[in-house]
């Protein structure tokens, strides 16, 4: 009586799979950001679309404030990409909440296509916000 039947846990094991690894190789990328300063010049090659032009991609600074988080420098993080410092913590609740609809068996909706489009959106406004002149000093400090 008290015991589950083997195909009522089975399922939940395939469906484990793609948000552990997801979150394996997140976590192993940003042990590596954490170890290797990308604060040093050349330690992690250069941007191509700021090396040509001279403007900074919405992912510009990514890696150092990626680096700056894993070392609760939030100060730091904001200043070399303001944009990834408010998005990873959102990106690790919707990791979360993948994880846990797997854990219960239950599909994991994601996000709707809208937010794909206003994510879409930020990301471009935050490129030219970054790129302007008076907000330059703010959102792209090392230019």
């Amino acid at each position: 009586m008290g015991r589950i039947p083997e195909a009522a846990v089975r399922p939940a094991a395939p469906a484990l799979r793609a948000p552990v690894l997801a979150g394996a190789a997140v976590g192993a990328a940003t042990l590596l950001v954490a170890l290797r300063d990308p604060h040093v010049a050349g330690s992690y090659g250069f941007c191509p679309l700021l090396e040509l032009t001279g403007l900074a991609c919405p992912l510009c600074g990514g890696l150092r404030a990626t680096h700056d988080l894993a070392h609760l420098d939030l100060a730091g993080a904001w200043s070399a990409n303001a944009l990834w410092t408010l998005t990873a913590p959102v990106v690790v609740v919707v990791w979360l909440a993948w994880l846990v609809a797997a854990v219960r068996g239950r599909p994991f909706r994601g996000l709707s296509s809208t937010a794909g489009w206003v994510t879409l959106g930020v990301a471009l406004t935050f490129f030219v916000a970054r790129n302007l002149p008076g907000l330059q000093q703010y959102l792209t400090p090392w230019l």
